[in-house]
Order: C-alpha cells, then structure tokens, then sequence
C-alpha cells in the first residue's frame, strides 16, 4: 500500500491528456439530494465526444447503477458491488465469487449480533440480485436505495446466484457494532466501512483499486491519463491507481490524505466543477 501523499492541492485550470474519468457515487458525484446534477450530462457528452471513457464506480448495483446512468452511452463500464463485479454494455469484464462457507459464517455472525439486540440488516449481493431476510419498511428503504433489483427470501444464505459481496446495515454506527463483530474476517477477506452505516465482505484483493488497474491494462491507460473521484474509505485503493486523484471536501480524512488534490464537496457540484476545468474550454 503506498504511503499517503502531501495534503490534497487544487488541480491546475488545464488537465492532462485525459483518456479514463472514475468517479464515486454517493458523497462524490451525486448531490445533496442524491440525484447525478444536471450538468453532469453535457460534461459525459463533451468526454464521449474527446474519446474518454467514463466509469462510475461504487458500491451499489449494477442494475442500479444502470438504471442511474440511462442517458449514458450503452458501453459505458461499471465497477459495481465496489470492485467486485465490472460491466460493459451487458457483458461481465470480470468478478470475484465468494465462497458459500464465508457468507454463511458472516451472515451468521450479524444474526446473533442482532439477536443479541442490534439494529442491523443484511444485503447479500449476487450477480443476477440483491437478497435481504428482513422485511421492515425503515430497513428495505435504506436497502433500495442502493439495490433496485432486490428479492426478499427465507434464507439469504441458500439462494441460486453467484454471490460477490455481503453488505451489512446498522441503523446506528457500523463502526461500533459491525465492525467489530467482523473484525476476524479481515484475516482472510476485505472488510470495509463503505458509509457511516454499512460494512462491506468481500474477497481479499476485491476493491475498487483493482478494477480500475484492470480496467486501465484493459484499455492501455496510465495513471497519468486517469482522474478519479472519491470520499470514502471503499475508495480508498482507488486514489492509488491515478495521477489525477481528487479526495472531495466532504471526504473521510484518511481519503484526504492519501489523494493527490482536493475537490469542493459533493454538495457544491465539486465532480462537474473539477472536470470543467481540467477538460477545459469547450
């Protein structure tokens, strides 16, 4: 892991030569309301047009990524699930399955978290769905936002997919009940605080770091040619892989350290702000 970089600085009013863009969802590009901004739009045309190829990357679905991004070209690449599953126009460029045996254990060790009184849920993310156990409208409300193809089953361990990642729900502060409880996974997978309420299970070596190297061998990319977008520490890895990365204004302190600049937040149109300028006038 490389070591942090000095404090973020503001990028320069003119980018480089510019062939990959890689931004983050919630606290990056979208805004306050959780909508892409308007602007965006123009600004994916004007990189389709200059040949750059755009990638949200997230946590979220891909069909809810998708189902975001309907305006955007058909072959438009989606790291999905925060690394574990890459799409192109339909076609799967690569995945990481979990092992039966994991998500049991796991997904057995948040049930007798919340037996014993916690708040917690449980989203298990497959490559066709996302499956959930609990029904109640306050949990399934957190859960669609992220997942628009969702099927409530008895067992969310015994269903017929091929499974990716595990996302656990606390209505408190994950970092104080799921995380620990999760901690001895870390040995053998990636356990990871991807919002003040989820944690992530997922394959070691699975982030979204590693999907954009893949993507960038795929494509003949450099660092120097990529900018990336971030604000969590599911991003983290992903600062790693560009010249161009930007930690937003919002960003948890450990983004902020280990970015090479600085965004405004997410709440001040800061992705579209910091594109404009490095791809400078139209």
């Amino acid at each position: 892991m490389n070591p942090p970089h000095h404090p973020p600085s503001p990028p320069p009013a003119a980018g480089p030569g510019i062939r990959l863009v890689v931004t983050d969802m919630d606290g990056t590009l979208l805004d306050g309301e959780g909508r892409i901004p308007e602007d965006f739009w123009p600004l994916l045309s004007r990189m389709e047009r200059r040949g750059i190829v755009f990638c949200p990357a997230s946590g979220r679905q891909y069909a809810t990524l998708r189902a975001q991004f309907r305006r955007a070209p058909a072959d438009t690449v989606f790291i999905a699930e925060n690394g574990t599953y890459v799409v192109q126009d339909g076609r799967e460029l690569s995945s990481d399955v979990l092992d039966r045996d994991v998500v049991t254990e796991a997904v057995g060790t948040v049930r007798e978290l919340s037996a014993r009184g916690a708040d917690t849920g449980t989203v298990v993310c497959g490559k066709r769905s996302a499956y959930v156990e609990r029904t109640d409208p306050a949990f399934l409300a957190e859960v669609r936002t992220y997942y628009a193809r969702l099927e409530q089953v008895e067992d969310v361990t015994a269903v017929d997919d091929d499974l990716i990642k595990l996302a656990f729900y606390d209505f408190g502060r994950a970092e104080e009940s799921l995380v620990p409880a999760l901690k001895p996974y870390g040995v053998t997978h990636q356990v990871v605080l991807s919002g003040e309420h989820w944690v992530d299970v997922m394959n070691p070596g699975a982030n979204k770091g590693a999907a954009v190297r893949g993507l960038q061998r795929r494509l003949g990319i450099t660092p120097d040619q990529t900018v990336v977008f971030g604000d969590y520490l599911n991003d983290l890895e992903m600062m790693d892989t560009a010249t161009w990365s930007f930690a937003m204004a919002n960003a948890h302190p450990d983004i902020r350290l280990r970015a090479r600049h600085l965004a405004p937040a997410h709440t001040e149109n800061g992705v579209v702000s910091t594109l404009a300028a490095l791809l400078g006038p139209v």
